[in-house]
């Protein structure tokens, strides 16, 4: 479960659907430097564990619509947390990164 969340991709697709339900490439095109077919995977393992519901709607062209289901909304105070935890230690790690790799 924690190498799903820990995911370098996750918390970015996570964080994207906050607002509310996204079309895939609205996804792609708001997250910097992911591959459709890493998003594709991502979106599959976060819908395989219940985090975000997909829905197909049979229009053409297709049109598929990515949302935060319940459990997935979850995530949100944690992940807020860890956020916060960054932008109040985030500068100390990457010193010490800098200083442990001179």
């Amino acid at each position: 479960m924690l190498t799903t969340i820990g995911d370098k991709w996750t918390l970015v697709v996570i964080a994207t659907l906050v607002a509310g339900p996204r079309r895939f490439t609205e996804i792609q095109r708001g997250i910097d430097g992911i591959s459709h077919r890493m998003l594709a995977k991502t979106l599959r393992d976060l819908e395989r564990d219940g985090l975000v519901s997909r829905e197909a709607h049979a229009e053409v062209p297709p049109r598929v619509v990515y949302e935060l289901t319940p459990l997935g909304r979850t995530l949100l105070d944690p992940v807020d947390g860890l956020v916060r935890w960054v932008g109040e230690h985030g500068r100390t790690v990457l010193a010490n990164r800098a200083r442990l790799t001179l």
